[in-house]
């Protein structure tokens, strides 16, 4: 089996491009959902956090609150390496048992979404690495318009990630998604054709 790390920038879209893979039939292991299934309360990693960050980071249901848990480690690029640290080894335990499941049942090609995959230098996990490209400009724009976070907000998050330019001339494949939806499907159709 083919194994392919899919990443991007924020707001770049991953999550559309993972979509519109799955339902072409391609199994799409997804990082983001491992790292919340992780979190969840009373798991050994919720107690990990927990103890680090304190409980000013819990819901009144005693949930970790992301939003108030991303303010600590999007300010603080010491708490975001601790928090990576913690959540990191689950995330990846828990990506290969999917892979394995894959691989045992006869898949010829499957993407695993990680948002930092060059941030936490994966790329050796992986047979070839798939980037989804957007410009900064266009990048911020979205995240405004999706997130509606304030432009600090929004600069803190982006200057936590490796510049997208920067990540382009790391991955194998490229998947410009400047235009439409209908631009974007195409693109990932003819780069597909061109791996496969």
């Amino acid at each position: 089996m083919i194994w392919i790390g899919l990443t991007g920038g924020i707001a770049t879209g991953k999550s559309t491009v993972s979509n519109l893979l799955r339902e072409m039939g391609y199994p799409v292991v997804d990082a983001d959902a491992l790292a919340h299934k992780s979190l969840e309360k009373d798991s050994e990693c919720y107690k990990q956090v927990v103890k680090i960050f304190g409980s000013s980071i819990l819901d009144e249901n005693l949930q970790i609150d992301r939003k108030k848990l991303g303010k600590i480690v999007f300010s603080n690029k010491v708490d975001l390496t601790k928090l990576e640290n913690i959540i990191h080894p689950y995330v990846q335990k828990m990506a290969l048992e999917i892979r394995r499941e894959y691989e045992s049942t006869g898949h010829k090609l499957a993407f695993y979404d990680v948002p930092l995959l060059f941030e936490k230098e994966l790329q050796g996990n992986f047979d070839k690495t798939m980037l989804v490209y957007a410009p900064i400009d266009l990048q911020k724009e979205r995240i405004i318009n999706r997130d509606k976070l304030t432009d600090q907000d929004v600069d803190l998050r982006i200057a936590a990630q490796i510049p997208i330019d920067d990540k382009k001339t790391m991955a194998d494949i490229i998947i410009e998604n400047t235009g439409s939806l209908a631009d974007l499907k195409q693109e990932l159709n003819k780069k597909l054709k061109e791996f496969l």
